[in-house]
């Protein structure tokens, strides 16, 4: 049985980076302009797409771990620093919205869903990845990294949009591409689909048990549409 169920969701809960939008190249882009700045060495845009899905910290932390095998809080700090400076200021240079999604967004958009983007990213970029894309009208609110004390896979940014929304359990959906999103609607409760394309730490994403692994949002809408006509 289909797990998304969209003439039963009030509100669908989608993760940015991996899941609507492609962004690893511009963030290699960046963290390379800033290894750069800072005369340390370069990474591969392959190691970056491993590493992305857990927020800009997480990220810098482990190019440094990489780079020198260890991570001092002062080279951590200093490349934070830098890689949000050179990345804020170039967002969406070779970022691209993923095949199915804007078509997913639309058919959610005509039935009334709520969306809400729930993503690692810090709020200000993330607003600003969606406000180039054109995508921002698609959602009622955004929820970064630093937005609230905890981020997913906490369940806390999930279930501030229910609460906001005023939407129960059983009427929101999470759409992510990591363990990270399947652990925070575990815990929040909720359900849960994954995109196959996305960035999972390198992982393989049926490790962590998915409720449905789409390679497309797209097939959500025809699976719908067959479910309307039904």
């Amino acid at each position: 049985m289909s797990v998304a169920q969209l003439q039963h969701r009030d509100l669908i809960l989608f993760d940015l980076d991996g899941t609507l939008v492609d962004s690893a190249a511009d963030l290699y882009r960046s963290m390379n302009l800033s290894l750069e700045q800072l005369g340390w060495p370069l990474v591969t845009e392959l190691q970056v797409r491993e590493w992305v899905g857990k927020g800009a910290a997480k990220l810098c932390e482990t190019v440094l771990e990489h780079l020198f095998g260890q991570v001092d809080a002062q080279k951590q700090k200093k490349l934070l620093d830098t890689f949000l400076d050179v990345y804020a200021r170039e967002l969406c240079v070779n970022t691209t919205i993923y095949d199915g999604v804007l078509t997913f967004l639309e058919y959610c958009q005509s039935h009334r869903i709520l969306m809400a983007c729930v993503t690692n990213k810090p709020e200000h970029l993330a607003v600003g990845i969606l406000e180039s894309l054109k995508l921002s009208c698609f959602f009622e609110m955004v929820v970064g990294g630093d937005t609230l004390p905890e981020r997913k896979p906490h369940p806390l940014p999930l279930l501030h949009c229910m609460q906001q929304q005023n939407v129960d359990k059983a009427g929101t959906l999470m759409v992510g591409d990591s363990s990270n999103d399947v652990e925070a609607a575990r815990r929040a409760g909720i359900d849960c689909i994954v995109v196959s394309y996305g960035y999972n730490h390198g992982e393989n994403i049926y490790d962590c048990q998915p409720q449905q692994v789409v390679d497309s949002l797209f097939e959500l809408v025809e699976e719908d549409q067959i479910r309307r006509k039904a």
